[in-house]
């Protein structure tokens, strides 16, 4: 465990520190830790105690944490900084937040350290320490921006900082990286020679803006734009602009490799049309997929099947065996499914519950009867032992079967409908078994009924 040296006292008077946390352990433990160290501390749970604290108690320097509720931190410190009394207090930010906007949006509003969670208690001493003797010695601002390079070089995104003539004046190690230059070779060159013509004429507008009227909108939010590299080829990158707000105009911008950010954005699409349980389709991808099949049919005249499929007796299953059991159950039963659903016009999915769905495009009625029977004889014989069931010593299911050749006057949602009822009428007629039904324009409303 972490035992801080105590520092010595301050001749004049102890240093103040002012904790705000809305975590009590959280703070109960920094309290513990500032006060070992020999400082007065003060402690505030919400932005709005804070700020009154602040201005009462003046503290030589206040820990910040960014989420609070009600008032954030950063709204803390905006406040902090506009007002006379405070403006001068250094402000330290702990914050899980570690994104590179959140740390530039940080120091633009007039932090002076950031920390990230989860807090290494040694580096909160060292730093908080090195606060106090800066505000003590009144560092000059040339540290201040030593200190401040210091934390935009060790970021993953690339980083420039540009004058309103469009003249680069600094870029991180990141930003040398992603666009092959040398430690400091794009200094002094030109934005507008990285960038393409139309979108480097946009950009020189928006810094000729900000100086003819400072108060004018002049960030611009991330978007994809092509960046030359050294060697002369493109690369499509994320390019973030925000003015620094400096008594010198000066533009932030930050640079993001599209490649991994296209590949986080398909994986987040990718989870949102997966059921998290049972790692199948979700109701959300499976109503898009119906949706394109059907529209697919409509084009092809082929025939379009659905099976709606309900496992019987799930409420007893997990009233019986607990619903860690009934999960496990889901997990069988959809796996099976998967099984049975494998070319690129077919989807199992689960819809809701222990209710299941599979689409079957360019099958035929006889076929999907017949894919619905193996689907039903391959649960039971999983053999999932449902001690409540009264149907069978194992978990089974009941499937309805809907077959259409869809055409401009087939409504898609009466699809669904004739399915779903095909597989009620099973449960009302004792469960673990398959109807089938022809619908739609082609075969009439409902041309056979069919029990496998």
């Amino acid at each position: 465990m972490f035992t801080p040296a105590p520092v010595p006292a301050a001749t004049t008077r102890q240093a103040a520190v002012l904790i705000v946390d809305d975590a009590p352990a959280q703070l109960g433990l920094m309290r513990s830790m500032m006060l070992q160290q020999g400082y007065q501390t003060f402690v505030a749970n919400s932005g709005e105690r804070a700020l009154a604290i602040a201005q009462r108690a003046q503290p030589d320097l206040i820990l910040l944490d960014i989420v609070l509720p009600g008032m954030d931190g950063m709204e803390v410190c905006r406040r902090l900084k506009a007002h006379p009394s405070t403006c001068n207090i250094p402000v330290i930010f702990m914050s899980a937040r570690t994104g590179t906007e959140d740390i530039v949006a940080a120091f633009d509003i007039g932090a002076s350290d950031y920390i990230p969670k989860p807090l290494r208690l040694a580096e909160v001493c060292v730093r908080v320490r090195a606060q106090l003797q800066f505000r003590r010695t009144s560092m000059s601002q040339q540290q201040q921006a030593e200190r401040l390079r210091l934390i935009v070089d060790s970021m993953d995104e690339g980083l420039m900082v540009i004058e309103p003539s469009g003249r680069i004046q600094y870029t991180n190690p990141a930003c040398d990286r992603y666009l092959g230059y040398a430690a400091g070779e794009l200094a002094g060159s030109a934005l507008d020679d990285l960038l393409a013509p139309s979108v480097a004429q946009e950009y020189l507008d928006l810094f000729s803006q900000s100086v003819r009227d400072p108060s004018s909108p002049n960030a611009r939010g991330a978007r994809e734009v092509l960046i030359r590299q050294r060697d002369g080829i493109l690369r499509a990158m994320d390019f973030t602009l925000t003015p620094m707000g400096a008594d010198q105009p000066l533009f932030v911008a930050l640079l993001h490799d599209i490649t991994h950010h296209k590949q986080s954005e398909n994986a987040l699409q990718r989870a949102a049309m997966v059921d998290p349980l049972t790692k199948i389709a979700n109701r959300r991808h499976f109503d898009s997929f119906l949706d394109k099949e059907w529209q697919r049919a409509l084009r092809s005249s082929q025939p379009l099947s659905l099976i709606v499929l309900d496992v019987d007796h799930f409420k007893g299953y997990n009233d019986s065996l607990g619903h860690a059991a009934g999960d496990a159950c889901l997990q069988q039963v959809a796996m099976a499914l998967q099984s049975h659903a494998l070319r690129a016009t077919d989807l199992a999915a689960r819809y809701g519950g222990e209710e299941f769905v599979l689409l079957f495009g360019e099958t035929g009625f006889e076929a999907a009867c017949a894919l619905a029977e193996t689907i039903r004889s391959h649960i039971e014989a999983l053999h999932i032992p449902n001690p409540r069931s009264a149907t069978s010593p194992w978990v089974t299911a009941s499937l309805g079967v809907a077959t259409i050749v869809p055409t401009q006057l087939d409504d898609i949602k009466e699809f669904f409908v004739h399915a779903d009822r095909a597989m009620y009428a099973v449960k009302e007629a004792g469960r673990n078994a398959v109807r089938a039904v022809k619908t739609g324009v082609t075969f009439g409303t409902i041309a056979a009924v069919i029990d496998a």
